[in-house]
């Protein structure tokens, strides 16, 4: 089938509530990366060094050398930074979530002692802070078991999240694969958690940040002093705050490095945005561990018959009958290109009407004269298809008076000699004053505008009978 896997829909425009702790507005989440010794370094059996994230511009791998200046930043951040941040966040009495390399964390067993007195989490960071983008399927498989055997000799516990950070296409997938992680993180592409369908299962994706993120201070562009990274997080927790208080709560991810923010200059920024954030009421800062069994527990996975997913026949059997009596219309659509984004009613009437739009006038007239006249012979003989029968009865079109169902006769035979077809119309839209008033309006029209306007109301009939479908 020719599918498209990306989904460009999520939550669509009415995103879940997810019923935060307390009715909080919002859901500031602080998660510090712990990096720090499973960097790219000769003495860690890497061919070069690390190039990725620090204070010296512009840096580069230097390839078989060790880079004395690179490894003190990395070093900085242990040994100076996370310490800071430790007062800080204990001080504030937020809770975060360490994304931890395995490696890193082997090497910083009273950071590690520290994590675990203060109640954060430590969530899998990977194995070693390498690219993964061309590593081989098996090795990177590999380099995931490990990251879970050795996080969990070192920590004393697995790790229940997981975020790669520098990912490869396969990532996620092989995570996934693992099934011992209550959420993965290698996505920046929601204000919510979600679940995603990987390989027959259920997994809860908590979206990260990098743009809340004080990666920015070693990137162009990017943030030059404190108050940058507290003005762009204050923005961003205003506007979400806002949201919350309209009712449309969400998460604010944001993501820190001992070695960046840790520096003085740097942290006085987040110092005043803390205390922004705590001046106000309605704020949840929870580990992301916590978001996890929040949202597991609030909106657990719901089984969906997705469209994207179903073989032709299947797609046929369940969508051949939303235009009526026309089910060459679906057997077309299923070969588009579908995906997650189609498998909601808007997606799925997208697909199904381009279908009839690019077919013949002929074949668009056979849609059209395949509807049934309204109020008129087959419903008075109970013989409508069932999406018709209960139509015509929303709008009361079951229950006419002698003299409406006289003047329904009257106009059914006039308009379909003067033009064609049968008058459509959807009458969902309409009470039954609205439709004969419509009707009477619409006769009078030359038939190539009337016929546009059918295939108008054929779509919208359509449209409607996926809702309740879907």
């Amino acid at each position: 089938m020719n599918r498209y896997p990306r989904d460009m829909i999520g939550h669509g425009p009415d995103r879940p509530d997810p019923n935060w702790p307390g009715g909080a507005k919002v859901a500031v989440q602080f998660v510090l990366n712990y990096e720090e010794g499973g960097e790219n370094c000769l003495l860690h059996g890497d061919a070069g060094s690390e190039g990725f994230l620090s204070d010296i511009p512009g840096a580069a791998p230097w390839p078989g050398q060790r880079h004395w200046n690179m490894e003190s930043i990395y070093e900085y951040g242990a040994r100076a930074g996370f310490w800071r941040l430790h007062r800080l966040f204990t001080q504030a009495d937020i809770p975060l979530t360490i994304y931890g390399v395995a490696s890193a964390l082997a090497r910083s067993p009273e950071q590690v002692e520290a994590m675990k007195d203060a109640g954060w989490e430590i969530a899998s960071h990977g194995l070693k802070w390498v690219e993964h983008k061309d590593m081989p399927e098996e090795e990177e498989r590999a380099q995931i078991a490990e990251a879970l055997r050795l996080h969990t000799e070192v920590v004393g516990a697995p790790p229940r999240g997981w975020y790669t950070g520098r990912c490869s296409m396969n990532t996620v997938g092989l995570v996934a694969d693992t099934a011992a992680f209550d959420y993965i993180s290698d996505t920046y592409d929601d204000d919510l958690p979600y679940w995603r369908k990987i390989n027959g299962r259920d997994q809860l994706i908590i979206p990260y940040t990098l743009e809340a993120n004080d990666m920015r201070f070693a990137g162009s562009p990017g943030w030059v002093n404190g108050q940058d990274f507290e003005e762009y997080l204050i923005d961003a927790f205003d506007t979400l705050y806002a949201e919350g208080t309209e009712g449309r709560p969400a998460m604010m991810s944001i993501g820190l490095h001992c070695r960046l923010i840790g520096r003085p200059g740097k942290i006085a920024g987040l110092k005043r945005f803390i205390e922004h954030i705590q001046g106000h009421d309605g704020v949840w800062c929870p580990r992301r561990i916590d978001i996890a069994q929040h949202w597991a527990k609030t909106h657990p996975p719901i089984p969906q018959d997705r469209p994207s997913e179903m073989d032709q026949e299947r797609f046929v059997a369940r969508f051949g009958g939303v235009f009526e009596h026309s089910p060459w219309i679906a057997e077309r659509a299923h070969a588009l290109e579908l995906g997650p984004a189609h498998d909601r009613p808007a997606g799925v009437h997208n697909a199904l009407a381009r279908m009839f739009r690019s077919a013949t006038d002929d074949e668009r007239l056979a849609v059209l004269r395949a509807h049934p006249d309204l109020a008129g012979k087959l419903a008075q003989a109970k013989r409508l298809t069932a999406e018709s029968t209960s139509e015509q009865a929303s709008a009361g079109l079951d229950a006419l008076t002698d003299e409406e169902r006289e003047s329904f006769g009257r106009l059914n035979t006039a308009y379909v000699a003067k033009h064609g077809f049968p008058f459509i119309i959807a009458v969902r839209d309409y009470d039954k004053a609205g439709i004969l008033a419509a009707f009477e309006r619409r006769i009078n029209n030359d038939t190539p505008t009337e016929f546009k306007e059918a295939c108008k109301q054929v779509e919208r009939i359509a449209r409607l009978r996926l809702e309740d479908m879907l």
